[in-house]
């Protein structure tokens, strides 16, 4: 692995230019490598972060993505993670053209990651330099505790999948706990009610780290004791803004409710457990957004790597060599789904229904096919659309408001079937639906949907009960009993979870899984 030379690394700055020019917006500090098909390989089953903590998990994916490539020998052209600043990874088989290309492929991702909603969470750190710091910890604690750090991640990664990311946003967004009397200070005190300038409250944050670099615990004691003399109002206007606060209640997840609750795992023995936790959960909901915006994603930045790079003079010589790569990337298949190739097709279709105004009130009155075809009010407001979608929408949202019958039709898009042919004795793929309720449904039912499970009620650290909030999608049957076992240990006492399985009907039946002792049973009873 080695960091892009000073030609490509200019090549990279003039495409940020051009891109900039086009209306996409990012910081200007990315860091770009080189690196083999085997660093490639060796990065994919740590999602692309080379600092994340290391787990059996990682070398059994490893070994996987080893054999399929041995199979199946293939240059993946280049991968980009969401840290600060962003850093992408280009193979080093790529040609000169290919990776100007790419570099407005990263360069929409980059716009993604900074510009959309759903990773606002993700920008006050470094991902990959918290990792790192996550990995020296856990292997520190392997080294003292063994196996049991390991029992300790495989419990917390079964329950990773239910971390409330929305919750997260709502609450990064609010005030929902009572500030401490420094948060206060520097917070809403110096900002709201003096409303000093940057140089001021920049002078007063240097007070208090001369205090603190004192290297002692009475820091805040001593900052507050020379407080009264410049503001000797503020002890009372804290005081009045407690009494008035509000506090709102915290959604909490299932793994944030243990580590904040159970006895067990804030022992003072055990505190290391809980920070073994906090790192899978963090590590859970920094992945969350990436997983709920892999169409919208994928489909943005194949938008404008297609945009940018035809109107780049450096395409010259290499017009069907950049057909071809793109044709691969993002063409529709017959069967299964192509994020590439549905993200960029539905904000194409999405930027030129707002050009021409269809995505009106007016539009949709008509019912004639001949008035809808050629309706055109020639609003010129598509780009300003799809840069307001890339802010707000993700995968679900994104499917489910715009794919109509006028975007199936225009594709000529279907959901396959598969059938027996009893003469030829071979499965075959056929056409079941060309109706866009069916591809819709299609394409929702293969979205990223972990199970809504809340905690309904627990007893001290005796029973804790789950809530499975059913939505026609029953949880997988063989992964509950260990899952449940993880969950009582971490508690350390028994659980209980109330669920739905479907019969053999299909209808949703009342289920009920209780495990104390490490042992699960289940009965057809809430």
């Amino acid at each position: 692995m080695e960091i892009l030379n000073q030609e490509a690394k200019k090549q990279m700055e003039g495409c940020k230019a051009r891109a900039r020019e086009a209306g996409l917006s990012f910081e200007n500090d990315t860091l770009e490598y080189i690196v083999s098909n085997r660093d490639l390989v060796e990065l994919s089953p740590k999602n692309m972060i080379p600092t994340l903590y290391d787990y059996w998990l990682h070398d059994v994916e490893l070994l996987k993505e080893m054999g399929r490539y041995e199979l199946y020998p293939n240059n993946p052209y280049e991968t980009v993670i969401n840290t600060r600043p962003p850093m992408s990874f280009y193979n080093d088989n790529n040609p000169q053209w290919l990776n100007v290309m790419i570099f407005y492929h990263v360069l929409g991702h980059i716009d993604f990651f900074q510009n959309n909603m759903h990773f606002q969470h993700t920008k006050n750190d470094d991902f990959a330099g918290k990792a790192l710091a996550d990995k020296r910890k856990i292997a520190s604690l392997r080294s003292k505790y063994g196996r049991w750090v390991d029992y300790v991640i495989e419990f917390s990664r079964g329950i990773d999948n239910i971390t409330n990311l929305y919750a997260e946003l709502s609450e990064n967004n609010s005030v929902s706990e009572k500030p401490s009397r420094l948060d206060f200070y520097f917070g809403h005190f110096l900002q709201n009610e003096k409303k000093v300038g940057f140089s001021e409250f920049q002078k007063e944050l240097e007070k208090y780290n001369n205090e603190v670099d004192k290297g002692d615990d009475f820091a805040e004691m001593r900052f507050f004791s020379k407080l009264h003399e410049r503001y000797p109002e503020f002890e009372s206007v804290y005081k009045l803004y407690l009494e008035n606060f509000e506090e709102k209640p915290k959604t909490r997840d299932v793994m944030e409710f243990i580590m904040e609750n159970s006895e067990f795992v804030n022992r003072r023995e055990n505190k290391w457990m809980r920070s073994i936790m906090k790192i899978v959960r963090d590590t859970s909901l920094y992945f969350a957004p990436q997983i709920r915006t892999k169409i919208f994603n994928e489909g943005w930045a194949s938008y404008w790597h297609e945009k940018l790079f035809l109107n780049d003079d450096r395409i010259k010589g290499h017009e069907t060599d950049f057909a071809k790569t793109h044709a691969r990337v993002t063409a529709l298949p017959r069967k299964g789904l192509n994020p590439y190739a549905i993200g960029m097709r539905l904000i194409e279709y999405i930027k030129e229904e707002a050009d021409k105004g269809r995505n009106s009130y007016e539009f949709e009155k008509l019912k004639e096919i001949n008035k809808r075809e050629n309706f055109d009010a020639k609003t010129g407001k598509g780009l300003d659309y799809i840069f307001e979608l890339r802010k707000n929408y993700n995968d679900f949202m994104l499917i489910n408001n715009f794919v109509s019958q006028d975007f199936v039709d225009k594709y000529k898009l279907f959901v396959s079937g598969k059938r027996m042919n009893p003469y030829k004795g071979v499965w075959e793929y056929y056409v079941k639906s060309r109706n866009a309720k069916d591809y819709k449904k299609m394409l929702l039912n293969q979205l990223y949907h972990p199970p809504d499970i809340q905690v309904k009620s627990s007893n001290g650290n005796k029973l804790l009960v789950l809530e499975h909030n059913f939505e026609s999608k029953q949880l997988v049957p063989e992964y509950i009993k260990n899952v449940m076992i993880g969950i009582e240990y971490l508690w350390n006492g028994p659980v209980k979870l109330n669920t739905h399985i479907l019969d053999e009907e299909g209808n949703p039946k009342p289920w009920t899984y209780y495990v104390k002792e490490r042992e699960v049973k289940g009965k057809e009873r809430r």
